[in-house]
């Protein structure tokens, strides 16, 4: 028997008892079927699983957020977009760089080797992951020049790259001793899910904020002038308006 054949058969074995696990605790087969696409189908499988949860992580930030277009909606251009990249560009990038983190410590099971497989994970996969992911960011949110995708991962490499070096060692602690190896990247993805839509409707909320105090400080900032004619005399007034129950008060008297 091969050694790919050998592997094969180990990792249906581990999904098998994963998928006993599930029924027993009452998720059905559902559960099952989706372990058995990623070891029969897995970039595919990556991808759809990347491209829905990116879309999603952009639409539950966008209600925490109440970030809602000119239509008053929570679909904005960018869930589709997120969605694109989940599925074309991060699940591919995922699947192809944490492959070959699994092919180099194959078989390689000392504490030695797993603590190895963390820091080549932190300081190789994780910039290059998080590089990519600020650029295409860049790109969805309008930039449209080398210069500008630059300044993007520039300001937002480290900032990122310190929450990857506080919750990567800790997803691949949980995956190096819980799941199979096709399970990694989906894992991955979830873990990216929960911290992602945190930190975008943290983004957009502060952005949000800093719209509407620009938007109040420029209405209280409006000088009004007005001119008035009495017995052939024009005056005019000047003050400031600082809302709309001001200007009529002032506008009575």
């Amino acid at each position: 028997m091969s050694t790919r054949e050998v592997i094969t058969r180990e990792t249906r074995n581990i999904v098998s008892n994963a998928a006993g696990g599930a029924r027993k605790s009452g998720t059905g087969g559902y559960l099952e079927a989706y372990l058995r696409e990623l070891v029969e189908n897995p970039l595919r499988t990556k991808m759809l699983t990347s491209g829905a949860l990116s879309a999603l992580q952009e639409l539950l930030a966008s209600v925490i957020a109440g970030d809602k277009n000119r239509h008053g909606s929570y679909l904005t251009p960018r869930v589709p977009k997120m969605a694109i990249y989940g599925s074309l560009i991060s699940a591919p990038v995922g699947h192809i760089l944490v492959t070959a983190l699994q092919k180099i410590f194959a078989n390689r099971t000392s504490t030695k080797s797993k603590i190895l497989q963390i820091l080549v994970s932190n300081l190789v996969v994780s910039p290059i992951q998080n590089t990519i992911y600020l650029a295409c960011m860049a790109v969805i949110a309008g930039a449209r020049t080398f210069h500008q995708i630059r300044a993007t991962v520039k300001a937002g490499f480290m900032p990122v790259m310190k929450v990857s070096w506080c919750t990567s060692p800790i997803a691949l602690i949980i995956a190096q001793k819980f799941l199979p190896p096709q399970a990694w990247v989906p894992f991955f993805n979830l873990v990216a899910f929960v911290i992602g839509t945190y930190i975008n409707a943290s983004t957009k909320k502060k952005r949000i904020t800093a719209i509407r105090k620009k938007k109040n400080a420029a209405r209280s900032s409006t000088t009004i002038r007005e001119t008035r004619t009495k017995d052939g005399l024009t005056t005019e007034s000047y003050y400031e308006k600082k809302d709309e129950k001001d200007y009529y008060s002032n506008r009575r008297d």
